[in-house]
């Protein structure tokens, strides 16, 4: 039986939204996160933290989705940061590169905070 992703909102503020994943990130789970994702950025929240903390399991099909979130909060001037990543996302973010594009903090709390210190000095 697999663990279906669960997907939160615990925070926003002004550009800046937490997306909150908890549970297995696949391809059934795919649709879901890119909705919510894509619906924050239209909604004024380009600027997005993947809280990764609760995820038990991810695959490719989550690499490709958070790929596609950054480029489309690229479009949109914003930006995608991601927060407690997952030791197997972690070595597919390596593999792929993707960790060079892709700021990553150890708790969604100091990617947030980092967000809003960038932010103040700009």
């Amino acid at each position: 039986m697999t663990d279906a992703l669960h997907i939160s909102v615990p925070h926003t503020e002004g550009a800046l939204a937490v997306n909150a994943l908890a549970g297995e990130f696949d391809i059934a789970a795919v649709p879901a996160v890119r909705a919510r994702a894509l619906d924050l950025t239209a909604n004024g929240h380009p600027d997005l933290v993947a809280d990764l903390s609760g995820v038990t399991f991810c695959d490719s099909s989550g690499l490709e989705v958070l790929i596609g979130i950054w480029r489309c909060a690229k479009d949109a001037d914003g930006s995608l940061t991601l927060a407690a990543i997952p030791d197997r996302l972690g070595r597919l973010l390596s593999v792929t590169a993707m960790d060079t594009f892709l700021p990553a903090y150890p708790t969604a709390e100091a990617a947030f905070a980092t967000h809003q210190a960038n932010r103040a000095t700009a």
